[in-house]
């Protein structure tokens, strides 16, 4: 759970492009939730990545998703 997120790693995080996979392309933000819940029980990557990730799954199972949307870059 985040007790004092850096708004910096959010914003990277919801911006980031998955780099692999059937969602390839997508930023994370966009990706499905059931697609993060199945990394959350498999395992997220390792790095950068997993931790953006996890953060992006803790967003979505709080239902911040829609307060995200709008910082999305196109």
């Amino acid at each position: 759970m985040l007790t004092d997120p850096d708004p910096q790693l959010m914003l990277g995080a919801i911006n980031q492009t998955m780099p692999f996979g059937k969602y390839a392309g997508r930023k994370l933000l966009q990706l499905p939730e059931p697609y993060l819940v199945w990394f959350a029980r498999k395992g997220f990557p390792a790095g950068k990545l997993g931790q953006q990730l996890a953060l992006v799954y803790e967003i979505k199972v709080n239902g911040l998703e829609a307060m995200m949307r709008p910082l999305l870059e196109t």
